[in-house]
């Protein structure tokens, strides 16, 4: 367990050095979180406030999404990972006592929270300093902030064993780009990312809880914020375990067939 600790801070203290670039994604992240909060506050007053969210709710989801955006973002993957997969030098990962799916996982998750670290302080501070209709608010109590975290945990989670899935597809494949792009494209409209879930209509939104897309971010998010609560908030959090143990093991087992028909040209 040791070895892939220090495989995540070797990504980890990487990844925390491009200080200049998240500086410029920071100023993105704002800008574009400002953005969609005049949107859906027009939304909000044309429609009497008659949302599927409270609109004080909505504000505090998208500030976290803004915040977290790294954390749940599928489609920026590990491109030294697919890189090996396509070029043959996955033949020197072979070559540690390790094993691969946990080394990747582990500075996965390093490189994310890295990231992650840099920017959400500084958008955190500026969404609860913006003006009363944009601002961020704080959890409605410890319980729903406490929940909050164990779900976050349980979210990444299943975003990285999902990311971990589209590399083990990719030995499968002669070019990672296909699956890539309609994987993560996928995951990115499904998972609340670009429209909360609950603006969704009904009939589809059943069918996507059935799915693992609606318990990355869309959780978290939503409890925090208050629009998820109760009963309804735990089952979503044995929900969560239930995907996160399953795209594990199914990338574990994709894994080894992939593992078994590796074939490494030239010397």
């Amino acid at each position: 367990m040791k070895k892939y600790y220090y495989f995540f801070k070797l990504r980890f203290s990487t990844g925390i050095q491009y200080r200049m670039a998240s500086v410029t994604a920071l100023t993105t992240q704002l800008i574009w979180g400002l953005m969609e909060c005049l949107a859906y506050k027009a939304i909000a007053e044309a429609s009497g406030n008659n949302l599927p969210m409270n609109y004080s709710s909505i504000v505090t989801y998208i500030w976290l999404k803004e915040a977290l955006f790294v954390l749940f973002n599928t489609w920026a993957a590990d491109n030294d990972l697919f890189a090996m997969i396509a070029n043959g030098d996955i033949a020197y990962e072979l070559c540690r006592p390790v094993s691969i799916y946990s080394m990747w996982f582990s500075r996965t998750v390093g490189a994310r929270i890295a990231e992650t670290i840099m920017r959400c302080i500084p958008v955190l501070l500026c969404a609860f300093l913006m003006p009363k209709a944009y601002r961020m608010t704080l959890p409605v109590n410890r319980v729903s902030f406490w929940l909050f975290l164990l779900t976050l945990f349980l979210a990444v989670g299943i975003t990285v064993t999902f990311c971990m899935l589209v590399y083990m597809l990719c030995f499968f494949t002669i070019s990672p780009q296909g699956w890539r792009m309609v994987l993560t494209g996928a995951v990115d409209f499904l998972s609340g990312n670009i429209i909360p879930l609950p603006f969704f209509p009904k009939k589809y939104l059943f069918l996507l809880e059935l799915s693992p897309f609606s318990y990355m971010q869309n959780v978290p998010f939503r409890i925090y914020s208050g629009d998820l609560v109760g009963g309804e908030a735990y089952q979503c959090i044995l929900k969560q375990v239930f995907w996160l143990v399953t795209l594990m093991l199914l990338g574990i087992v994709l894994w080894k067939r992939a593992e078994k028909r590796i074939i490494i040209q030239g010397g």
